[in-house]
């Protein structure tokens, strides 16, 4: 694998976001954890955020809290629950009769090494929410993509993408054993999958938008309370340890944010810390594993995910064959 070439910033920090005045961007899960810092972050920026919550009583604190930022921008407050596709349907389409267009889609929600459980379609659970869901959201929203001049679509994945696997013919463990890291594993390589694919479709239909992958390392968010003994005082030692081997969320945010805004963030970039195996330091491009780079694989995986849903993306048709 080649050395990845630098990034423009080489320690990049949320003061260092471009003017983002006049751009509207989409963020799922904004109402905490790395979602909300980024939404901050760019509201503050200039940006009219839209953010995509599925509790809306913490939404509406997000939303305060991006307008207090920002109160001469335009924001939004649209409900989701990613793991039921009608309501990520419904969700699409309160956002397109909000906002003309948008010029960014950050996937950021997620659930992380829960319990075995379903979605409202069938789907396992973290599956289900971290891609399918976001897979059907950023078809939905294609029409605002595209009369952007330049959009972006950011799809949070995790170093723990690394020993995952990936069963097209079982992707929700109705015939393999269930395991919580192992299925919150094949979630991630399944967002980098739709990542690189994304890319891939969006050059060869020859539109503008750029695809590009993120991770946070080991941040010290609410993402690892489910996995947190229910013991007093338990989550507040987790956060602080995650903060130790880690970063807090802030840190954490810089990923998406670089992805988000930076000029020099490329489609097809995967952007994230590197230090101590992608755990903390700054952003920088990232490497991936040997399932996440391969083509044929998410060629099919893409293929599984229009089954599954009915996502079509008929709106990236390919301008000519000879391009894929």
């Amino acid at each position: 694998m080649p050395k990845p070439e630098p990034l423009q910033i080489s320690r990049f920090r949320s003061t260092d976001v471009p003017d983002q005045t006049g751009k509207t961007i989409l963020i799922t899960g904004a109402n905490n954890g790395l979602g909300l810092q980024a939404a901050t972050v760019l509201a503050g920026a200039g940006a009219a955020i839209v953010l995509a919550c599925r509790n809306q009583n913490t939404g509406k604190a997000a939303l305060a809290q991006v307008r207090a930022a920002a109160p001469n921008a335009e924001h939004h407050l649209v409900r989701i629950d990613l793991s039921d596709l009608a309501s990520v349907r419904a969700a699409a389409a309160e956002a397109l009769a909000a906002v003309p267009r948008i010029d960014v889609l950050i996937n950021n929600a997620g659930l992380m090494a829960i319990p075995f459980a379903k979605t409202v379609d069938g789907f396992e659970m973290q599956i289900g929410t971290n891609h399918l869901g976001h897979f059907v959201l950023t078809d939905e929203l294609l029409p605002a993509l595209l009369a952007a001049p330049a959009a972006r679509v950011v799809s949070l994945a995790s170093i723990a993408h690394w020993p995952a696997k990936i069963k097209l013919d079982d992707l929700n463990f109705e015939r393999r054993r269930y395991t919580k890291m192992g299925a919150y594993q094949q979630s991630k390589l399944a967002n980098l999958l739709f990542s690189g694919e994304l890319a891939r479709r969006s050059e060869a239909a020859g539109t503008s938008i750029t695809s590009i992958a993120a991770h946070p390392g080991v941040a010290a968010t609410n993402l690892f309370d489910s996995m947190v003994p229910p013991i007093p005082g338990a989550v507040t030692m987790t956060h602080l340890g995650l903060r130790v081997v880690g970063s807090s969320e802030k840190e954490g945010a810089l990923s998406q944010l670089y992805a988000a805004t930076m000029p020099d963030a490329n489609n097809d970039d995967y952007l994230g810390p590197t230090q101590l195996r992608g755990m903390r330091g700054p952003v920088r491009r990232s490497p991936r594993s040997k399932l996440a780079r391969d083509r044929k694989l998410a060629a099919d995986f893409w293929a599984k995910s229009v089954e599954l849903t009915g996502a079509t993306y008929g709106l990236l048709e390919p301008k000519s064959k000879s391009k894929r």
